[in-house]
């Protein structure tokens, strides 16, 4: 009923606490399915991720940023759609944004999506359960990697296939001369 990148980025969100592979797993769908009906809502949902991946590092504007984006992008039919209770996560994502825009440093906590379908809770706490996860375990706030994975994740295939781009209008502009 819903695709598999998505139940693992509910895993991620609510029990390993890792927004940054929320946002790789959710991007690589979304980038799969170019005409889903439901593009802009995913686009929505990585920013949520995002949004709090920038918080937990302290990088307030970055946060504020991409929770904004984030509200304007998710529809609240498709939320329903993928088993949110929409109202509620529009709510908790509308008080984020009023607390990062408030001027001052917002402490950092955790937020859950609030699902209305119980059988991708059940789904999701036994997938946590196979993978020896708790569904809904508070992230650990001295997890540097979790905190910088972006800089700490291994990048080379990313580097290999920029510089292989790089050659290749290089290597066009050389043959037009």
């Amino acid at each position: 009923m819903y695709p598999d990148e998505y139940v693992d980025y509910l895993i991620h969100f609510h029990a390993s606490r890792d927004w940054f592979e929320c946002h790789e797993i959710l991007e690589e769908y979304w980038k799969r399915h170019p005409h889903d009906p439901k593009s802009r809502t995913w686009v929505g949902l990585i920013q949520v991720a995002v949004s709090l991946y920038h918080h937990r590092r302290g990088n307030q504007s970055g946060a504020l940023k991409m929770m904004s984006a984030a509200l304007r992008n998710m529809d609240q039919v498709h939320l329903k759609e993928l088993g949110i209770d929409a109202d509620a996560f529009r709510r908790e994502a509308e008080r984020r944004l009023h607390k990062l825009n408030a001027g001052e440093a917002a402490p950092f906590a955790d937020m859950d999506i609030p699902l209305a379908d119980a059988r991708l809770i059940a789904k999701c706490e036994s997938v946590c359960e196979a993978k020896g996860l708790n569904w809904k375990q508070p992230s650990d706030p001295e997890d540097s990697f979790l905190r910088n994975k972006h800089t700490l994740r291994d990048r080379s295939d990313v580097i290999e296939a920029r510089q292989r781009e790089a050659n290749r209008r290089h290597e066009y502009k050389e043959a037009r001369g």
